[in-house]
């Protein structure tokens, strides 16, 4: 995937949710790139389920290929891909992102979040004339602490039913164990048979629990990939839960597009091309 060889410049502002919207939301992030010059970037199978309001250039982005002219984004939902997302800017995009977790993600989405696995999806399409009346009351004010208040305000209004008492039990469990726990043993635990747990998973978090499972436990890796890097892979294939370091390496192609080796250096490549340009609080 080409990039540009400049660095890309940017302003950073994040927020946590606030305790009613524990749960559901990971994180607000407001992003607005300072630099001109093409970047790409390649992310992980994200275990996120993202709404990105967008108020600069589009971004061109891709799930599990290179984007092409055609994968122009603006304001957009994306649901669970276990795959890599491939992402391209020109240095003029700039966005609010709400990572919504996928048991949040149901609450605010509702049946919806089904509808979006694997896809990217308009934000008018996915929330109708509240998705235009936000983007046009964000778009409004130049102060990211308003606009995160904004969407805080927003999402609380809106969430609705979250999943049952035991698809969130069973995703939790998963979750805590960074997918290590038995999805036999974790549908016996809620008196449920292994197929109705996953059709219940599928049915409201869009994914089985064990593709679940898997992005989980490759994540755990990447983290001790990146602090850690001491063990090497055939430690951090142990330590993740993996038969042996070519099972790693087989869950590295399919969730971050490359090998493990491919994917440190581009991880350290990208680490030493970005400059963070301070917290990005100041209006603009």
């Amino acid at each position: 995937m080409a990039a540009s060889a400049s660095p890309l410049a940017f302003d950073l502002a994040q927020r946590l949710p606030s305790p009613p919207l524990a749960g559901l939301i990971v994180r607000i992030t407001g992003y607005r790139e300072t630099a001109t010059g093409r970047f790409a970037q390649r992310q992980t199978a994200p275990l996120i389920v993202p709404l990105i309001i967008s108020f600069g250039s589009p971004f061109l982005i891709a799930l599990s290929r290179e984007p092409g002219a055609a994968d122009r984004q603006l304001s957009f939902a994306a649901g669970l891909h276990a795959g890599p997302v491939y992402i391209e800017s020109d240095g003029h995009a700039a966005c609010v992102q709400v990572d919504f977790t996928p048991l949040g993600a149901y609450g605010f989405f509702g049946g919806a979040v089904t509808d979006l696995v694997g896809r990217m999806v308009d934000i008018d399409d996915v929330l109708g004339h509240d998705g235009h009346r936000l983007r046009e009351q964000l778009g409004a004010v130049t102060c990211w602490q308003r606009r995160f208040d904004l969407i805080e305000a927003f999402v609380q209004r809106r969430a609705g039913r979250m999943p049952s008492p035991e698809v969130a039990f069973a995703y939790r469990k998963l979750a805590r164990s960074a997918g290590a726990v038995s999805i036999t043993a974790l549908a016996d635990e809620i008196g449920w048979s292994r197929k109705h747990l996953a059709s219940r998973f599928r049915s409201e978090l869009g994914l089985a629990p064990k593709s679940l499972a898997r992005m989980m436990r490759f994540h755990r890796a990447s983290r001790l990939a990146q602090s850690q890097a001491a063990l090497g892979w055939a430690g951090i294939a142990a330590e993740s839960g993996y038969a042996d370091q070519a099972h790693l390496a087989r869950e590295f192609v399919e969730f971050a597009g490359e090998p493990p080796t491919a994917w440190a250096r581009r991880q350290a490549l990208t680490d030493r091309r970005l400059v963070h340009a301070g917290d990005g609080l100041a209006d603009w």
